[in-house]
């Protein structure tokens, strides 16, 4: 478990810019140590759940350490792939929705890292969930991924204008969506065993 965070790194748990956390450093709300013969700030685990809990700010992702990952797709069987993989990597908290609207009021509640988003879904489509997620300020940091057969480009264009970070065709690998979601939030490929 990390014990010293950078200001990046406390802005993502705080869900707040890293500006915020500076700001905040810089003018004594929050205390830390700049790094010896340079001008980087870190901030104590202690520290930061303390100011964590003083400005109401939900203290979950500090407690876990653990980036929270949302999968929404109708076939159970590459969501159950999806999830063991995720679940593997003990980084993750996975989270699964079968429907778009089901996905949108666990959006909502559980404030994923990362969308792993079917484009196909029964009730409504993968575009029209980018969209909706785009539009709360409050999900900025949400990192979405499209999964889907189809391939036509002026369609993939569509789904990065409204939202996606990235597309991936099916099928896939698994092991390369799980390097995608980690390059969306900076972290470490896992090396395979």
């Amino acid at each position: 478990m990390k014990t010293v965070f950078t200001t990046g790194e406390a802005a993502k748990i705080c869900k707040v810019s890293q500006q915020t956390i500076i700001r905040c450093f810089d003018s004594g709300q929050l205390k830390g140590f700049r790094v010896p013969g340079s001008r980087f700030r870190r901030i104590p685990r202690d520290i930061l759940f303390k100011f964590m809990k003083d400005n109401g700010i939900p203290t979950d992702a500090l407690e876990s350490g653990r980036r929270k990952a949302l999968i929404v797709d109708d076939d159970e069987e590459l969501v159950e792939l999806i999830r063991d993989a995720l679940e593997l990597d003990s980084r993750f908290e996975v989270r699964v929705a079968n429907n778009g609207f089901d996905a949108g009021m666990m959006v909502k509640e559980y404030h994923p890292d990362i969308i792993v988003l079917d484009v196909m879904l029964p009730d409504i489509n993968g575009k029209e969930v980018c969209h909706r997620v785009r539009s709360d300020s409050t999900l900025d940091d949400v990192k979405i991924i499209c999964i889907s057969g189809m391939v036509e480009a002026d369609k993939i264009q569509e789904l990065i204008k409204s939202g996606a970070n990235e597309f991936m065709q099916k099928p896939f690998e698994i092991e390369k969506l799980i390097e995608h979601v980690c390059h969306l939030l900076d972290m470490e490929p896992v090396e395979a065993a």
